[in-house]
This record gives C-alpha cells, structure tokens and sequence, in this order.
C-alpha cells in the first residue's frame, strides 16, 4: 500500500475497513436484478470468510494474491480445470520478427456487468493489436446464460500469465492485460458470487510479472481506487491506465449496467478508433469527466503512464491497427444512471 502520510495511512486504513465490509459483506444489492426471465445470475447472497484479523492481514494476505473458495461442487471444480485448460491450450506460439501482443482480459467479480465488460474487451484488443488466437477471456455469466469461460479469479490470472510466458518472446512481444472489477484502497477484489473471494494488490501483481520475465505490458484496470497499480508498475517498458486515482472512486459498475463508465469510455470509443493510446486515453479520461460532470459525480481523475521504450513498441503494434472505426455496443454506461 502506498501511503505519502502518517494521516493519509490512517485514512486509507479505514477506507480499506469500510471498502471491503461492503464489497465482501455487502454487494447482495449489487446483483439483485435478475437479467432474463429464463436466467438469473448468480448472486452476493451470504457474508465472505472472515479472512485475517483486521487491515494489516488484509494487505498482506492481498500482496500474496488473496483467494478463499468454498461450496465448489467437485463437478465444478472438474469442469472449470477443463475450461481454463482449453483457453490456455488454444493459444497461438509468437511469431520470430513480429511484435506480437497476447491478450487477457479478465472480470473478477461475477456480477453481469463485469462479464459483458471483460468479453467485449477481448474482442476490441485483439482486433486492435492484432492478438486474434493470442487472447484469453476469463470471466463469469454476462447475464443471459451461464458463463462457458474459465472463471476471473486470481488463480486463473496466474495460470493465463504463465502460459503466455511460456509462448511469447519477452524481448519483442507484449502483454496486454485488462482487468475489471470492484476495487479497494488494497487493490482489485475479487468475489465470484457467495463462493469466491479475495483481491490482487499492485504488489502481487507486479511481482507476478516480474517473475515471468514479462517486461513489455500494457495494464490497464477497470476499478475504484485502481490509481495505486500506477507506481507499482510503471516502467520504460510498461504502460498503465487507470478508470481513477488511487483515493478516487470510479462509476457505473451496477450489475445491469453493459459498461462501467471507463471501461465505455475507453474500450467501447476511444480504443475502437484508430488513434494512438495516448490518444485514446486522452479522448476516455474526457468522456469520463464530462459524465461524472452531467451527473454531478466527484471526478474519478484516471490516470495514464507510458514508459519511453513502451511508446516504441506501441507504436509498432499501431502500424497493424485497422484504421476503420468500429460502432459502440451496448447500452451506454451513463444511461442506467440517468434514469435513477
């Protein structure tokens, strides 16, 4: 946890407290619309495991990747090992020579939004850097059906990273992860309806790349609070975006919405066109502000870091970028708030 205060520290402790009493304990009112007559979602239902005993182990068990399971079905358990083996199994070897991008995009929480948010991320990365065959999806139900992917968990980020470790050249090649979920001032959270639980933090995750050799990425998170991945990754070689600040809160993560506001912003308009990122992120971060003005929502302030070596390679990667624009799907993420 980066903290630049004795009184900011006790701050975030208590936002830590307060932020995952209601996301673990609380997010039954995050999932209640049911999103068909034929199929409901899985739900937040009951209170999470009492993980640690109080911020101190919260944070620490975060930094090792914190994921606590239970009430798996053994036939689940079985089906899901088959899933996230499929995904991994089909990915393509780099080629020598070409700056080849793999994709993940992963939701970690199982409420609907999430899951049309992380699907539809895939398909506009790897359209945009050329990943078709390179890209995993991990996520739960996206409303309508349940989810034939592996589910979004730490664990199966670990597996999805490892795997692209093994196939790309980290001297040329590059990963590009997008993650999205409800954040903490610990990190991102993750909760799988009433069986999954946990959080990655900026330390775990960095420390997840760097054990791969992977160098080269383009992180980008999707979640309150995600402004604190920032100075743990950023690098010459690493880009980073953020839907906020590290003590800002980000917008439209309702569970029927299609979009949380950033990942609308720059996923669903920005990123379709054929601009550069900086670009794009520059085009998102003001969409966002002008949604947050028209509904008088406190600025989530998302941030953007290029490194100078990680400005090469994308521009190289955008040398195959499609020119032509693709139109926005879905619902925007701004139209569920208006009407309440």
């Amino acid at each position: 946890m980066l903290v630049g205060s004795k009184g900011r520290g006790v701050r975030v402790r208590a936002a830590v407290r307060l932020t995952m009493a209601v996301l673990l304990a609380g997010l039954a009112g995050a999932s209640t619309a049911q999103q068909s007559t034929q199929y409901r979602a899985p739900q937040h239902t009951r209170p999470p495991p009492v993980i640690g005993n109080g911020t101190d182990d919260l944070i620490a068990y975060a930094n090792g990747g914190m994921q606590v399971e239970r009430d798996r079905a053994p036939d689940d358990m079985l089906a899901e090992h088959r899933r996230i083996a499929r995904a991994i199994g089909g990915l393509l070897p780099q080629r020598k020579g070409v700056v080849d991008a793999y994709v993940v995009s992963i939701a970690l929480d199982s409420d609907p939004v999430f899951g049309r948010e992380a699907r539809e991320a895939a398909k506009v990365l790897a359209r945009r850097y050329d990943a078709a065959g390179r890209t995993v999806v991990l996520a739960g139900s996206d409303g309508s059906a349940p989810s034939d992917l592996p589910r979004g968990s730490p664990d199966h980020l670990s597996i999805a990273l490892s795997r692209i470790a093994e196939l790309m050249d980290a001297r040329e090649d590059v990963l590009i992860l997008y993650t999205t979920s409800h954040g903490a001032p610990i990190g991102i959270v993750y909760n799988d309806a009433d069986q999954g639980f946990g959080a990655i933090s900026p330390p775990r995750l960095a420390a997840m790349l760097g054990a791969l050799g992977i160098e080269r990425r383009l992180v980008i998170v999707s979640a309150c609070y995600s402004g604190i991945f920032v100075p743990a990754l950023a690098g010459a070689e690493t880009a980073v975006l953020t839907a906020s600040s590290g003590d800002r809160s980000s917008f439209g993560c309702q569970s029927d919405n299609d979009w949380t506001f950033y990942g609308d912003a720059l996923i669903n308009n920005a990123l379709r066109k054929g601009q550069p990122l900086a670009a794009a992120s520059a085009e998102a971060t003001a969409l966002v502000a002008k949604w947050e003005n028209a509904d008088r929502l406190p600025p989530s302030q998302p941030q953007t870091s290029i490194g100078a070596r990680a400005s090469e390679w994308l521009a190289e990667l955008d040398k195959r970028t499609p020119k032509g624009a693709t139109a926005p799907v879905g619902r925007p993420a701004i139209e569920l708030l208006q009407r309440r």
